[in-house]
Protein backbone atom coordinates (compact mmCIF):
# COMPACT_ATOMS: atom_id res chain seq x y z
CA UNK A 1 0.00 0.00 0.00
CA UNK A 2 1.02 3.53 -0.83
CA UNK A 3 -0.76 6.81 -0.40
CA UNK A 4 -1.35 8.65 -3.33
CA UNK A 5 -3.55 11.57 -4.33
CA UNK A 6 -7.07 10.57 -6.43
CA UNK A 7 -5.78 11.74 -9.34
CA UNK A 8 -2.62 9.85 -9.15
CA UNK A 9 -4.84 6.73 -8.96
CA UNK A 10 -6.63 7.68 -11.91
CA UNK A 11 -3.78 7.60 -13.86
CA UNK A 12 -1.49 5.05 -12.62
CA UNK A 13 -5.00 2.74 -12.54
CA UNK A 14 -4.89 3.27 -16.70
CA UNK A 15 -1.55 2.91 -17.25
CA UNK A 16 -1.22 -0.26 -15.54
CA UNK A 17 -4.35 -1.73 -17.63
CA UNK A 18 -2.21 -0.51 -20.73
CA UNK A 19 -3.24 2.77 -21.91
CA UNK A 20 -0.61 4.90 -23.80
CA UNK A 21 -2.51 8.31 -25.06
CA UNK A 22 -5.17 10.37 -23.90
CA UNK A 23 -6.95 13.40 -25.15
CA UNK A 24 -8.75 16.97 -23.51
CA UNK A 25 -8.48 20.06 -22.74
CA UNK A 26 -7.68 21.17 -19.54
CA UNK A 27 -10.04 22.55 -16.53
CA UNK A 28 -9.20 23.45 -12.70
CA UNK A 29 -11.53 20.38 -12.07
CA UNK A 30 -9.17 17.79 -12.69
CA UNK A 31 -5.87 19.88 -12.12
CA UNK A 32 -4.72 16.87 -9.25
CA UNK A 33 -5.47 14.63 -13.00
CA UNK A 34 -3.22 16.65 -14.44
CA UNK A 35 -0.47 17.17 -12.38
CA UNK A 36 -0.63 13.66 -12.21
CA UNK A 37 0.34 13.22 -16.07
CA UNK A 38 3.55 14.83 -15.13
CA UNK A 39 5.00 11.56 -13.41
CA UNK A 40 3.95 9.27 -16.41
CA UNK A 41 6.19 10.08 -19.22
CA UNK A 42 5.02 7.31 -21.33
CA UNK A 43 1.39 8.84 -20.92
CA UNK A 44 0.84 10.90 -24.07
CA UNK A 45 -1.65 13.82 -23.15
CA UNK A 46 -2.70 15.07 -26.25
CA UNK A 47 -4.10 18.96 -25.07
CA UNK A 48 -6.76 20.12 -27.79
CA UNK A 49 -8.56 23.26 -28.27
CA UNK A 50 -12.38 21.94 -28.06
CA UNK A 51 -13.65 19.52 -25.67
CA UNK A 52 -15.76 17.88 -28.52
CA UNK A 53 -12.48 17.36 -31.08
CA UNK A 54 -10.87 15.73 -28.01
CA UNK A 55 -13.65 13.40 -27.75
CA UNK A 56 -13.48 12.48 -31.75
CA UNK A 57 -9.82 12.09 -31.23
CA UNK A 58 -10.32 9.69 -28.36
CA UNK A 59 -13.08 7.96 -30.36
CA UNK A 60 -11.20 7.84 -33.89
CA UNK A 61 -8.11 6.55 -31.66
CA UNK A 62 -9.68 3.50 -30.27
CA UNK A 63 -11.32 2.91 -33.75
CA UNK A 64 -7.71 2.31 -35.20
CA UNK A 65 -5.72 0.61 -32.91
CA UNK A 66 -8.52 -1.32 -30.38
CA UNK A 67 -7.22 -0.08 -27.48
CA UNK A 68 -9.69 2.24 -25.59
CA UNK A 69 -10.32 5.80 -26.18
CA UNK A 70 -9.36 8.03 -23.55
CA UNK A 71 -10.89 11.77 -22.90
CA UNK A 72 -10.64 14.19 -20.07
CA UNK A 73 -12.96 17.07 -19.95
CA UNK A 74 -13.57 19.72 -17.43
CA UNK A 75 -17.37 19.82 -15.65
CA UNK A 76 -20.82 21.27 -17.45
CA UNK A 77 -19.52 23.13 -20.61
CA UNK A 78 -16.87 20.88 -20.89
CA UNK A 79 -18.68 17.72 -20.56
CA UNK A 80 -21.52 18.74 -22.93
CA UNK A 81 -19.25 19.58 -25.47
CA UNK A 82 -17.74 16.14 -25.41
CA UNK A 83 -21.21 14.41 -25.60
CA UNK A 84 -20.83 14.66 -29.72
CA UNK A 85 -17.71 12.22 -28.93
CA UNK A 86 -19.55 9.90 -27.00
CA UNK A 87 -22.62 9.66 -28.70
CA UNK A 88 -20.07 8.73 -32.09
CA UNK A 89 -18.39 6.46 -29.79
CA UNK A 90 -21.65 4.63 -28.76
CA UNK A 91 -23.18 4.59 -32.64
CA UNK A 92 -20.13 2.97 -33.83
CA UNK A 93 -19.74 0.70 -30.86
CA UNK A 94 -16.12 1.80 -29.91
CA UNK A 95 -14.86 1.14 -26.61
CA UNK A 96 -14.37 4.55 -24.66
CA UNK A 97 -14.06 6.50 -21.37
CA UNK A 98 -14.71 10.03 -20.94
CA UNK A 99 -13.23 11.41 -17.82
CA UNK A 100 -15.15 14.34 -16.04
CA UNK A 101 -14.13 16.33 -13.58
CA UNK A 102 -16.82 16.95 -11.04
CA UNK A 103 -18.14 19.36 -8.37
CA UNK A 104 -16.88 18.51 -5.14
CA UNK A 105 -19.07 15.83 -2.90
CA UNK A 106 -19.41 19.23 -0.82
CA UNK A 107 -20.69 20.86 -2.94
CA UNK A 108 -23.56 18.54 -4.97
CA UNK A 109 -27.03 19.14 -5.02
CA UNK A 110 -27.07 23.05 -4.47
CA UNK A 111 -26.60 23.86 -8.62
CA UNK A 112 -22.85 24.58 -7.83
CA UNK A 113 -20.71 26.32 -10.72
CA UNK A 114 -21.05 24.20 -13.81
CA UNK A 115 -22.40 21.58 -11.61
CA UNK A 116 -24.50 18.64 -13.64
CA UNK A 117 -25.41 15.39 -12.86
CA UNK A 118 -23.42 13.27 -15.54
CA UNK A 119 -25.77 10.14 -14.69
CA UNK A 120 -28.95 11.67 -16.17
CA UNK A 121 -26.86 13.57 -18.53
CA UNK A 122 -25.12 10.48 -20.27
CA UNK A 123 -27.47 8.14 -19.04
CA UNK A 124 -29.25 7.51 -22.66
CA UNK A 125 -25.95 8.16 -24.73
CA UNK A 126 -23.13 6.16 -23.16
CA UNK A 127 -22.73 3.02 -22.40
CA UNK A 128 -22.54 3.78 -18.86
CA UNK A 129 -22.06 6.26 -16.35
CA UNK A 130 -21.06 6.91 -12.85
CA UNK A 131 -19.35 8.91 -10.64
CA UNK A 132 -16.32 8.12 -8.01
CA UNK A 133 -17.51 8.84 -4.60
CA UNK A 134 -15.20 6.73 -2.64
CA UNK A 135 -11.70 7.66 -3.28
CA UNK A 136 -10.39 4.19 -1.86
CA UNK A 137 -12.64 2.15 -4.91
CA UNK A 138 -10.83 4.39 -7.56
CA UNK A 139 -9.03 2.06 -9.36
CA UNK A 140 -11.93 -0.47 -8.55
CA UNK A 141 -14.60 1.95 -10.57
CA UNK A 142 -12.18 2.82 -13.26
CA UNK A 143 -11.27 -0.91 -14.18
CA UNK A 144 -14.46 -1.76 -14.07
CA UNK A 145 -15.41 1.17 -16.61
CA UNK A 146 -12.77 -0.24 -18.39
CA UNK A 147 -14.07 -3.52 -18.65
CA UNK A 148 -17.44 -2.63 -19.76
CA UNK A 149 -16.15 -0.30 -22.54
CA UNK A 150 -14.80 -3.28 -23.93
CA UNK A 151 -17.11 -5.98 -23.29
CA UNK A 152 -20.13 -6.80 -25.08
CA UNK A 153 -20.96 -4.36 -27.59
CA UNK A 154 -18.37 -2.05 -27.04
CA UNK A 155 -18.75 1.23 -25.89
CA UNK A 156 -18.63 4.38 -24.15
CA UNK A 157 -18.68 5.00 -20.18
CA UNK A 158 -17.83 7.99 -18.22
CA UNK A 159 -16.65 8.47 -14.71
CA UNK A 160 -17.21 11.84 -13.06
CA UNK A 161 -14.52 12.77 -10.59
CA UNK A 162 -15.32 14.93 -7.71
CA UNK A 163 -12.25 17.59 -7.36
CA UNK A 164 -11.97 16.89 -3.92
CA UNK A 165 -12.18 13.02 -4.12
CA UNK A 166 -8.89 13.71 -6.90
CA UNK A 167 -7.03 16.00 -4.63
CA UNK A 168 -7.29 13.54 -1.48
CA UNK A 169 -4.84 11.07 -0.46
CA UNK A 170 -5.14 7.32 0.88
CA UNK A 171 -3.22 4.67 1.04
CA UNK A 172 -4.39 2.31 -2.36
CA UNK A 173 -2.37 -0.52 -4.38
CA UNK A 174 -3.30 -0.30 -7.79
CA UNK A 175 -3.90 -3.80 -9.80
CA UNK A 176 -1.23 -4.60 -11.82
CA UNK A 177 -3.01 -7.25 -13.96
CA UNK A 178 -4.79 -6.41 -17.59
CA UNK A 179 -8.48 -6.94 -18.42
CA UNK A 180 -9.01 -7.88 -22.33
CA UNK A 181 -12.32 -8.30 -23.65
CA UNK A 182 -13.85 -11.53 -22.80
CA UNK A 183 -13.82 -13.86 -26.11
CA UNK A 184 -17.14 -15.68 -27.56
CA UNK A 185 -17.28 -18.67 -29.37
CA UNK A 186 -20.04 -20.07 -31.65
CA UNK A 187 -22.07 -22.33 -30.35
CA UNK A 188 -21.58 -25.96 -32.68
CA UNK A 189 -25.34 -26.83 -33.21
CA UNK A 190 -25.50 -22.81 -34.32
CA UNK A 191 -22.49 -23.75 -37.05
CA UNK A 192 -24.26 -26.84 -37.95
CA UNK A 193 -27.20 -25.61 -39.32
CA UNK A 194 -25.82 -22.59 -40.58
CA UNK A 195 -23.39 -24.78 -42.64
CA UNK A 196 -26.55 -26.86 -43.74
CA UNK A 197 -28.43 -23.80 -44.57
CA UNK A 198 -24.96 -22.56 -46.76
CA UNK A 199 -24.33 -25.40 -48.52
CA UNK A 200 -27.64 -24.85 -50.24
CA UNK A 201 -28.24 -21.78 -50.38
CA UNK A 202 -28.22 -19.71 -54.06
CA UNK A 203 -27.43 -16.65 -53.63
CA UNK A 204 -25.37 -15.78 -50.13
CA UNK A 205 -24.00 -12.65 -48.62
CA UNK A 206 -21.56 -11.77 -45.70
CA UNK A 207 -22.82 -8.20 -44.06
CA UNK A 208 -20.08 -7.61 -41.92
CA UNK A 209 -19.80 -4.14 -39.32
CA UNK A 210 -19.76 -3.23 -35.78
CA UNK A 211 -16.92 -2.10 -33.69
CA UNK A 212 -13.82 -3.91 -32.32
CA UNK A 213 -12.96 -6.14 -35.00
CA UNK A 214 -8.93 -7.33 -34.49
CA UNK A 215 -6.45 -8.75 -36.88
CA UNK A 216 -7.56 -12.25 -36.42
CA UNK A 217 -11.07 -11.04 -37.20
CA UNK A 218 -10.35 -9.60 -40.15
CA UNK A 219 -7.87 -12.17 -41.15
CA UNK A 220 -10.87 -14.81 -40.54
CA UNK A 221 -13.39 -12.67 -42.92
CA UNK A 222 -11.17 -12.34 -45.71
CA UNK A 223 -10.12 -16.40 -45.46
CA UNK A 224 -13.97 -17.01 -45.09
CA UNK A 225 -14.98 -15.79 -47.83
CA UNK A 226 -12.66 -16.48 -50.39
CA UNK A 227 -12.22 -20.21 -49.29
CA UNK A 228 -16.47 -19.98 -50.21
CA UNK A 229 -16.28 -17.28 -52.61
CA UNK A 230 -18.83 -15.42 -50.75
CA UNK A 231 -19.42 -12.13 -51.81
CA UNK A 232 -18.68 -9.35 -48.82
CA UNK A 233 -20.69 -6.12 -47.88
CA UNK A 234 -19.66 -4.00 -45.10
CA UNK A 235 -22.03 -1.68 -43.04
CA UNK A 236 -22.11 1.98 -42.95
CA UNK A 237 -18.30 3.47 -43.34
CA UNK A 238 -16.99 -0.13 -42.21
CA UNK A 239 -15.24 -0.79 -45.76
CA UNK A 240 -12.14 -0.77 -44.02
CA UNK A 241 -12.96 -4.28 -42.46
CA UNK A 242 -13.05 -6.13 -46.47
CA UNK A 243 -10.10 -5.78 -48.81
CA UNK A 244 -12.35 -3.57 -51.61
CA UNK A 245 -9.94 -4.97 -54.58
CA UNK A 246 -10.54 -8.42 -53.71
CA UNK A 247 -13.48 -9.54 -56.33
CA UNK A 248 -15.53 -10.63 -53.69
CA UNK A 249 -16.14 -7.06 -52.32
CA UNK A 250 -19.47 -5.94 -53.83
CA UNK A 251 -20.09 -2.55 -51.86
CA UNK A 252 -21.11 -0.71 -48.60
CA UNK A 253 -24.21 -0.71 -47.33
CA UNK A 254 -24.96 3.09 -45.72
CA UNK A 255 -25.98 6.13 -46.45
CA UNK A 256 -27.00 7.14 -50.48
CA UNK A 257 -26.77 3.19 -50.80
CA UNK A 258 -26.48 2.06 -54.20
CA UNK A 259 -29.08 0.54 -56.37
CA UNK A 260 -26.38 -2.84 -56.78
CA UNK A 261 -25.85 -3.14 -52.83
CA UNK A 262 -29.65 -2.84 -52.44
CA UNK A 263 -30.09 -5.51 -55.18
CA UNK A 264 -27.67 -7.74 -53.52
CA UNK A 265 -29.25 -7.29 -50.42
CA UNK A 266 -32.28 -7.63 -51.50
CA UNK A 267 -31.91 -10.37 -53.62
CA UNK A 268 -29.81 -13.04 -51.30
CA UNK A 269 -31.32 -16.03 -50.27
CA UNK A 270 -28.90 -16.28 -46.70
CA UNK A 271 -27.40 -13.09 -44.92
CA UNK A 272 -24.15 -13.51 -42.65
CA UNK A 273 -24.74 -10.68 -40.76
CA UNK A 274 -21.19 -10.68 -38.89
CA UNK A 275 -20.99 -8.30 -35.39
CA UNK A 276 -23.61 -6.15 -37.17
CA UNK A 277 -26.47 -3.99 -35.49
CA UNK A 278 -29.28 -3.88 -38.09
CA UNK A 279 -29.62 -0.20 -38.26
CA UNK A 280 -31.16 2.87 -40.58
CA UNK A 281 -28.21 3.17 -42.89
CA UNK A 282 -27.89 -1.15 -43.04
CA UNK A 283 -31.34 -1.54 -43.63
CA UNK A 284 -31.88 1.05 -45.79
CA UNK A 285 -33.99 3.37 -43.67
CA UNK A 286 -35.52 0.17 -41.94
CA UNK A 287 -37.28 -1.05 -45.68
CA UNK A 288 -34.63 -4.42 -45.78
CA UNK A 289 -34.80 -7.73 -44.02
CA UNK A 290 -38.33 -6.86 -42.89
CA UNK A 291 -41.06 -9.37 -41.90
CA UNK A 292 -42.11 -8.98 -45.63
CA UNK A 293 -38.90 -10.27 -46.95
CA UNK A 294 -40.26 -13.49 -48.20
CA UNK A 295 -37.83 -16.79 -47.85
CA UNK A 296 -34.10 -14.89 -47.11
CA UNK A 297 -32.76 -16.56 -44.10
CA UNK A 298 -30.98 -14.27 -41.78
CA UNK A 299 -28.23 -15.54 -39.84
CA UNK A 300 -26.99 -12.65 -37.24
CA UNK A 301 -24.07 -12.90 -35.20
CA UNK A 302 -23.16 -10.38 -32.30
CA UNK A 303 -21.01 -9.98 -28.85
CA UNK A 304 -24.04 -8.75 -27.40
CA UNK A 305 -27.59 -10.23 -27.17
CA UNK A 306 -29.11 -6.76 -27.09
CA UNK A 307 -29.00 -6.33 -30.48
CA UNK A 308 -31.12 -9.08 -31.98
CA UNK A 309 -34.42 -8.33 -32.93
CA UNK A 310 -34.32 -4.29 -32.82
CA UNK A 311 -35.80 -4.23 -36.41
CA UNK A 312 -34.28 -7.34 -38.07
CA UNK A 313 -35.95 -10.66 -36.68
CA UNK A 314 -32.77 -13.44 -37.51
CA UNK A 315 -33.80 -16.91 -37.92
CA UNK A 316 -30.37 -17.28 -36.44
CA UNK A 317 -28.81 -15.36 -33.75
CA UNK A 318 -25.36 -16.27 -32.18
CA UNK A 319 -23.46 -14.52 -29.57
CA UNK A 320 -20.33 -14.86 -30.74
CA UNK A 321 -17.11 -12.62 -32.05
CA UNK A 322 -16.54 -13.06 -35.42
CA UNK A 323 -13.07 -15.66 -36.10
CA UNK A 324 -14.36 -18.05 -34.17
CA UNK A 325 -17.77 -18.30 -36.36
CA UNK A 326 -16.19 -17.43 -39.75
CA UNK A 327 -13.41 -19.84 -38.43
CA UNK A 328 -15.59 -22.36 -37.71
CA UNK A 329 -17.88 -22.02 -40.96
CA UNK A 330 -14.16 -22.40 -43.04
CA UNK A 331 -13.38 -25.89 -41.49
CA UNK A 332 -16.78 -27.10 -41.74
CA UNK A 333 -17.20 -26.30 -45.21
CA UNK A 334 -15.49 -26.46 -49.06
CA UNK A 335 -16.22 -24.40 -51.73
CA UNK A 336 -16.72 -27.47 -53.97
CA UNK A 337 -19.38 -29.08 -51.85
CA UNK A 338 -21.15 -25.57 -51.80
CA UNK A 339 -24.20 -24.98 -54.47
CA UNK A 340 -24.69 -21.23 -54.77
CA UNK A 341 -24.66 -19.83 -58.23
CA UNK A 342 -21.32 -18.98 -59.07
CA UNK A 343 -22.33 -15.73 -61.17
CA UNK A 344 -24.04 -14.63 -58.08
CA UNK A 345 -20.36 -13.34 -56.58
CA UNK A 346 -19.77 -12.21 -60.63
CA UNK A 347 -22.54 -10.10 -61.24
CA UNK A 348 -22.47 -8.57 -57.62
CA UNK A 349 -18.73 -7.41 -57.89
CA UNK A 350 -19.51 -6.18 -61.59
CA UNK A 351 -22.07 -3.84 -60.47
CA UNK A 352 -19.81 -2.77 -57.67
CA UNK A 353 -17.34 -1.79 -60.03
CA UNK A 354 -19.47 -0.07 -62.78
CA UNK A 355 -20.33 2.13 -60.08
CA UNK A 356 -17.27 3.46 -58.98
CA UNK A 357 -16.38 5.37 -61.94
CA UNK A 358 -18.54 9.13 -61.12
CA UNK A 359 -19.37 11.24 -64.22
CA UNK A 360 -17.98 14.47 -65.49
CA UNK A 361 -19.09 17.16 -62.55
CA UNK A 362 -20.05 20.87 -63.20
CA UNK A 363 -17.40 22.17 -61.27
CA UNK A 364 -14.05 23.54 -61.53
CA UNK A 365 -12.74 21.30 -59.54
CA UNK A 366 -14.27 17.67 -60.44
CA UNK A 367 -14.20 15.94 -57.51
CA UNK A 368 -14.50 12.65 -59.75
CA UNK A 369 -11.25 13.51 -61.02
CA UNK A 370 -9.65 14.21 -57.76
CA UNK A 371 -10.91 11.27 -55.98
CA UNK A 372 -9.70 8.70 -58.94
CA UNK A 373 -6.01 10.65 -58.38
CA UNK A 374 -6.31 10.22 -54.84
CA UNK A 375 -6.67 6.28 -55.19
CA UNK A 376 -3.76 6.04 -57.85
CA UNK A 377 -1.23 7.97 -55.15
CA UNK A 378 -2.45 7.18 -51.88
CA UNK A 379 0.34 4.55 -50.17
CA UNK A 380 -0.85 0.77 -49.40
CA UNK A 381 -1.26 1.53 -45.53
CA UNK A 382 -2.83 5.25 -45.99
CA UNK A 383 -5.72 5.68 -43.45
CA UNK A 384 -8.37 7.70 -44.90
CA UNK A 385 -10.63 10.35 -42.15
CA UNK A 386 -13.89 12.06 -43.52
CA UNK A 387 -17.18 13.79 -41.08
CA UNK A 388 -20.25 14.01 -42.67
CA UNK A 389 -21.63 15.90 -45.64
CA UNK A 390 -22.49 15.15 -49.38
CA UNK A 391 -18.65 15.79 -49.44
CA UNK A 392 -18.52 12.17 -48.08
CA UNK A 393 -19.39 10.68 -50.60
CA UNK A 394 -16.45 10.44 -52.85
CA UNK A 395 -14.32 8.94 -50.34
CA UNK A 396 -16.88 6.82 -49.09
CA UNK A 397 -18.64 5.72 -52.45
CA UNK A 398 -15.05 6.17 -55.00
CA UNK A 399 -12.24 4.98 -52.99
CA UNK A 400 -11.76 1.00 -52.62
CA UNK A 401 -9.49 0.68 -49.70
CA UNK A 402 -6.97 -2.25 -49.96
CA UNK A 403 -5.96 -4.41 -47.03
CA UNK A 404 -3.88 -2.20 -45.04
CA UNK A 405 -5.82 1.19 -45.84
CA UNK A 406 -7.96 2.13 -43.14
CA UNK A 407 -11.21 4.44 -42.93
CA UNK A 408 -11.83 6.29 -39.61
CA UNK A 409 -15.65 7.87 -40.27
CA UNK A 410 -18.48 8.63 -37.78
CA UNK A 411 -21.71 6.15 -38.36
CA UNK A 412 -23.45 8.99 -35.94
CA UNK A 413 -23.04 11.35 -39.33
CA UNK A 414 -21.51 13.77 -37.10
CA UNK A 415 -20.00 16.99 -38.28
CA UNK A 416 -16.18 17.83 -37.80
CA UNK A 417 -15.32 14.56 -37.43
CA UNK A 418 -12.49 14.11 -39.65
CA UNK A 419 -10.00 16.74 -38.98
CA UNK A 420 -9.40 15.37 -35.26
CA UNK A 421 -9.63 11.80 -36.34
CA UNK A 422 -6.61 12.86 -38.91
CA UNK A 423 -5.06 14.17 -36.09
CA UNK A 424 -5.50 11.24 -33.70
CA UNK A 425 -4.50 8.98 -36.18
CA UNK A 426 -1.17 10.57 -37.13
CA UNK A 427 -0.56 11.01 -33.17
CA UNK A 428 -0.97 6.70 -33.39
CA UNK A 429 0.96 6.08 -36.62
CA UNK A 430 2.91 9.09 -37.22
CA UNK A 431 5.18 7.13 -40.21
CA UNK A 432 1.62 6.91 -42.50
CA UNK A 433 0.07 8.68 -44.64
CA UNK A 434 -3.58 10.00 -42.91
CA UNK A 435 -5.38 11.74 -45.58
CA UNK A 436 -8.86 13.84 -44.50
CA UNK A 437 -11.58 14.61 -46.55
CA UNK A 438 -13.76 17.65 -45.24
CA UNK A 439 -16.49 20.11 -46.47
CA UNK A 440 -15.92 23.48 -46.06
CA UNK A 441 -18.61 23.46 -43.29
CA UNK A 442 -17.58 19.92 -42.11
CA UNK A 443 -14.49 21.18 -41.79
CA UNK A 444 -14.88 24.29 -39.52
CA UNK A 445 -16.50 22.77 -36.75
CA UNK A 446 -13.33 21.75 -35.72
CA UNK A 447 -10.97 23.73 -37.69
CA UNK A 448 -9.64 25.10 -34.71
CA UNK A 449 -7.77 21.51 -34.12
CA UNK A 450 -4.99 22.50 -36.54
CA UNK A 451 -3.63 24.19 -33.24
CA UNK A 452 -3.81 20.93 -31.48
CA UNK A 453 -2.51 19.28 -34.38
CA UNK A 454 0.62 21.80 -34.82
CA UNK A 455 1.57 20.96 -30.97
CA UNK A 456 1.25 16.97 -30.93
CA UNK A 457 3.62 17.36 -34.47
CA UNK A 458 0.42 15.14 -35.65
CA UNK A 459 0.30 16.71 -39.20
CA UNK A 460 -2.16 15.22 -42.02
CA UNK A 461 -3.20 15.92 -45.02
CA UNK A 462 -6.51 17.64 -45.45
CA UNK A 463 -8.66 17.80 -48.67
CA UNK A 464 -11.37 20.52 -48.31
CA UNK A 465 -14.16 20.26 -50.68
CA UNK A 466 -15.33 23.31 -50.38
CA UNK A 467 -18.72 24.42 -52.66
CA UNK A 468 -19.72 27.55 -50.47
CA UNK A 469 -22.73 25.35 -49.36
CA UNK A 470 -24.11 23.02 -46.49
CA UNK A 471 -24.76 20.85 -49.23
CA UNK A 472 -26.62 18.10 -47.72
CA UNK A 473 -29.15 20.46 -46.39
CA UNK A 474 -29.19 22.54 -49.64
CA UNK A 475 -30.20 19.19 -51.34
CA UNK A 476 -33.00 18.39 -48.89
CA UNK A 477 -34.06 22.10 -49.57
CA UNK A 478 -34.06 21.86 -53.38
CA UNK A 479 -35.68 18.21 -53.02
CA UNK A 480 -38.89 19.76 -50.62
CA UNK A 481 -38.49 23.41 -51.10
CA UNK A 482 -37.20 23.45 -54.97
CA UNK A 483 -35.08 27.45 -54.86
CA UNK A 484 -36.05 28.59 -51.38
CA UNK A 485 -32.76 28.74 -50.62
CA UNK A 486 -32.40 29.21 -46.30
CA UNK A 487 -29.66 29.08 -44.09
CA UNK A 488 -27.33 27.26 -46.29
CA UNK A 489 -25.08 29.35 -48.09
CA UNK A 490 -21.64 30.04 -46.26
CA UNK A 491 -18.89 32.54 -46.53
CA UNK A 492 -15.48 30.85 -45.97
CA UNK A 493 -12.09 32.48 -45.17
CA UNK A 494 -9.13 31.97 -46.84
CA UNK A 495 -8.85 28.19 -45.86
CA UNK A 496 -5.05 28.07 -46.96
CA UNK A 497 -4.14 31.33 -45.35
CA UNK A 498 -5.93 29.99 -42.26
CA UNK A 499 -3.61 26.93 -42.30
CA UNK A 500 -0.27 28.55 -43.12
CA UNK A 501 -1.26 30.20 -40.20
CA UNK A 502 -1.19 26.96 -38.37
CA UNK A 503 2.39 25.74 -39.46
CA UNK A 504 0.91 23.72 -42.64
CA UNK A 505 1.86 23.69 -46.50
CA UNK A 506 -1.45 25.20 -47.97
CA UNK A 507 -2.87 25.96 -51.44
CA UNK A 508 -5.93 26.70 -53.12
CA UNK A 509 -6.95 24.58 -55.92
CA UNK A 510 -8.78 26.40 -58.91
CA UNK A 511 -9.41 23.51 -61.34
CA UNK A 512 -9.29 20.33 -61.83
CA UNK A 513 -5.98 20.06 -63.62
CA UNK A 514 -4.15 21.33 -60.98
CA UNK A 515 -4.68 19.07 -58.10
CA UNK A 516 -2.30 15.74 -59.17
CA UNK A 517 0.20 18.29 -58.46
CA UNK A 518 -0.81 19.47 -55.55
CA UNK A 519 -1.63 16.60 -54.32
CA UNK A 520 1.96 15.21 -54.92
CA UNK A 521 3.72 18.55 -52.84
CA UNK A 522 0.93 17.45 -50.16
CA UNK A 523 2.35 14.05 -49.71
CA UNK A 524 5.76 15.25 -49.79
CA UNK A 525 5.11 17.76 -47.13
CA UNK A 526 6.64 17.17 -44.02
CA UNK A 527 4.49 19.98 -41.98
CA UNK A 528 1.08 18.36 -43.45
CA UNK A 529 -0.62 20.22 -46.14
CA UNK A 530 -4.15 21.35 -46.65
CA UNK A 531 -5.70 21.59 -50.17
CA UNK A 532 -8.43 24.14 -50.92
CA UNK A 533 -10.90 22.89 -53.22
CA UNK A 534 -12.65 25.28 -55.52
CA UNK A 535 -15.83 22.94 -56.12
CA UNK A 536 -19.14 24.20 -57.45
CA UNK A 537 -22.38 24.21 -55.23
CA UNK A 538 -24.24 22.85 -58.50
CA UNK A 539 -22.34 19.79 -58.28
CA UNK A 540 -24.27 18.70 -55.17
CA UNK A 541 -24.01 15.41 -55.44
CA UNK A 542 -22.20 12.97 -58.14
CA UNK A 543 -25.24 12.10 -60.12
CA UNK A 544 -27.17 15.06 -59.79
CA UNK A 545 -27.42 18.89 -60.17
CA UNK A 546 -29.07 21.49 -58.37
CA UNK A 547 -30.78 22.42 -61.42
CA UNK A 548 -31.73 18.25 -61.39
CA UNK A 549 -33.14 18.22 -58.03
CA UNK A 550 -35.19 21.21 -58.76
CA UNK A 551 -36.53 20.17 -62.14
CA UNK A 552 -37.27 16.59 -60.22
CA UNK A 553 -39.30 18.45 -57.70
CA UNK A 554 -41.11 20.92 -59.65
CA UNK A 555 -42.31 18.05 -62.41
Amino acid sequence: MVQISGGQAVVQTLISLGARAGFGVPGESYLAVLDAFCDAPDFHFIGCRNEGGAAFMAEAWAKLTGEVGLCFVTRGPGATNASIGVHTAMQASTPMLLFVGQVGLEHQGREAFQELDYRQVFGPIAKYATEITDLSRTPEIIRRAWSLAISGRPGPVVIALPEDILTQSADMKIPTTRILAPKSAAVAADLAQLAEKLQTAQRPVILAGGGRWDSQDRGALRACANKLNIPVVTGFRYHDLFDNTDPLFVGEAGVGMTANTKRILTEADLVLAVNLRFGEMTTHAFTLFGTDRGDQWIAQSHRSGDEFHKFVAPDLSMICDPAPLLNGLASRLEQAGMSHDPAWAKSARAGFISAQTAKAQPSPVDMGVVTSTVQAMLPEDAIVTNGAGNFAIWPNKFLQFSQQQRLLAPQSGAMGYGLPAAIAAKVAYPERCVLCFAGDGDFQMNCQELGAALQADARPIVLIVNNGSYGTIRMHQERHFPRRVSGTEMINPDFAALARAYGFHAERIERTEEFADAFARALASPTGAVLDLNVASEAITPGMTIADLQALSES
